[in-house]
């Protein structure tokens, strides 16, 4: 068991700090510190818990250069994707605390009386973060779960608590209950599964692998524990010949490069129906090199490095030295877990096709007819993310309707949207987060009836 997290710059391989781990004693005293601020939260009027996480929602935007440059020095992010990460969070508090009021049940027409609805808030739920996207992550779950009424402990990844143990200090400076949100850092197999299995925790939200979410599942049903799942993706990028190929190309790096591929709705499966093929590979390779590497403290860069030296060799597991990539970009010599943007031809039952990267690589692949692209797309365990490239209604319409997937989008790459639901197929997910319906995902529904007879 670790005492002590050590947090590491990607960009540069240097020590950044040290953060003490929680151990499973720690925790019990955080569940414990968390379930008496909740029943005081839940009890304070709806417009009350609004004026709290609208005050936090400020706090965060005075404070979101702070939480960037955070962000760039723990993750690697460049500068401007992790301003836009910070402000996301602010959006987000925004949002949920608007549908503090507006988290209302129904009356429903029964005979012999009247029958209600209530949402009640589930009590304390831990929120399980990953390394690639540490902030606006940690704010899906714990924003509607605050507004919901219930308390949180969040784990952020071993490697990048320091943006969201800041976050956490701008929730008290904001009025947040002491208590009411904890960020313990700590080990996976320690921290985390000292949450999971915890008997007061009553739901887990987890964004991760699959194979770390298979494990979290199974755990959380020996207690019948409510649970959210966001998985891994091996997501399609289907450009058809009457699509703008200009703009589905100049776009596509992007698609699979941003957070320097490590992104779960990553469209790193380009496929291109053949007759369109040649040409979209030539329109592709500029706008790939042009998607510059470097320093992600410079405004200019587009990728940084990848989160570690390990992750950086399980990247390069995948790519065979055997193979010439149609299409490699370039990164910095010296210090900093870099690796370049890589498209590989590839044949739809590759390795590299078919299994999870989490980096800059991506595979073109050609398909025959509109058929062949829906076959193709959904030849995967996964079924997050996706985009369809056409000028044809209705052919956009047939084909995101057949992709088995949680998240399309039509001439266009956008996965997340905080007022939209966010979620996945298959062995992508379970559940929802984000949008119309985010709050009561942290509720349960009490049904009362009330006779009338008399």
């Amino acid at each position: 068991m670790l005492h002590e997290l050590t947090i590491t710059n990607p960009a540069t391989e240097e020590t950044v700090t040290t953060v003490p781990a929680t151990t499973p004693e720690q925790v019990d005293a955080a569940v414990a510190r968390a379930a008496q601020a909740q029943r005081q939260w839940a009890a304070r009027p709806p417009a009350e818990r609004a004026r709290v996480l609208r005050q936090f929602a400020r706090t965060v935007g005075e404070n979101t250069r702070r939480l960037a440059r955070l962000t760039v020095t723990e993750a690697g992010h460049p500068i401007g994707n992790a301003e836009w990460e910070a402000g996301h969070v602010v959006d987000l508090l925004d949002y949920a605390a608007g549908g503090v009021e507006r988290l209302t049940g129904r009356q429903i027409p029964v005979a012999g009386g009247v029958d209600l609805t209530f949402h009640e808030p589930l009590g304390v739920v831990a929120v399980i973060v990953p390394w690639n996207f540490p902030l606006p992550i940690a704010a899906w779950g714990l924003a509607p779960a605050l507004a919901a009424g219930n308390a949180v402990l969040l784990k952020p990844a071993e490697t990048t608590p320091l943006a969201t143990l800041e976050l956490a200090r701008h929730a008290l400076e904001a009025g947040v209950p002491e208590g009411l949100l904890q960020v313990l850092p700590g080990e996976g197999p320690v921290t985390g599964e000292a949450l999971v299995t915890h008997p007061d925790v009553a739901k887990v939200v987890f964004t991760g692998s699959t194979a770390v979410g298979r494990r979290i599942a199974a755990l959380c049903a020996r207690q019948t524990k409510r649970l959210t799942l966001e998985l891994g993706g091996k997501s399609p990028n289907i450009v058809f010949a009457d699509a703008d190929l200009e703009q589905a190309a100049a776009t596509a790096p992007a698609a699979f490069l941003d957070n320097t591929g490590q992104d779960c709705c990553a469209r790193s499966r380009i496929l291109v129906q053949r007759s369109a093929y040649d040409r979209f590979m030539e329109l592709l390779e500029p706008a790939v090199k042009a998607f510059t590497a470097g320093d992600p403290t410079d405004p200019g860069t587009r990728m940084g490095p990848l989160i570690s030296a390990a992750h950086r060799e399980r990247v390069r597991s995948y790519v065979p030295e055997t193979v010439p990539a149609a299409i490699r970009g370039d990164v910095p010599d010296g210090k900093g877990y870099w690796y370049p943007a890589t498209v590989l031809e590839a044949r739809p039952d590759d390795r590299v096709a078919v299994e999870e990267i989490f980096g800059p690589v991506a595979v073109a692949v050609p398909f025959e007819d509109e058929a062949d692209a829906i076959r193709l797309a959904n030849a995967t365990d996964y079924g997050l993310s996706g985009s369809v490239w056409t000028r044809d209604l209705g052919r956009a319409l047939r084909v995101t309707r057949a992709v088995a997937a949680g998240n399309l989008s039509v001439n266009s790459h956008s996965s997340v949207r905080y007022t939209t639901p966010f979620g996945g197929f298959k062995h992508s997910g379970l559940g929802r987060e984000l949008g119309p319906d985010c709050l009561a995902a942290f509720t349960e529904t009490k049904n009362v009836f009330i006779s009338t007879d008399a």
